[in-house]
C-alpha cells in the first residue's frame, strides 16, 4: 500500500528570510528570530515542535527589534 503524505501546510514553513545573522545577547537570528538549534534541520522536526518554535517567535522579534 502506497501511504501519500500531504503537502507540508504553508503555517509551518520555515520563517526564514535570508538575512542570516545572529544576536550575540541571545543566539536568535536577527532575520528569524529562532536559535541555531531551532533551525537545524527544521524540515526533520515534528509538526508539533515548529508550531511551538513559530509561535515564540513574534516576542523575539520585537525584543530583537528593541535591541537595534
Amino acid at each position: 500500500m502506497i501511504e501519500i503524505v500531504p503537502a507540508e501546510p504553508a503555517s509551518l514553513a520555515s520563517p526564514c528570510v535570508n538575512v542570516c545573522t545572529l544576536d550575540p545577547a541571545t543566539g536568535w537570528c536577527r532575520g528569524c528570530g529562532r536559535s541555531i538549534a531551532e533551525i537545524s534541520n527544521w524540515s526533520a522536526k515534528p509538526a508539533a515542535e515548529r508550531r511551538a518554535i513559530l509561535a515564540a517567535l513574534p516576542p523575539r522579534m520585537a525584543q530583537l527589534a528593541g535591541r537595534g
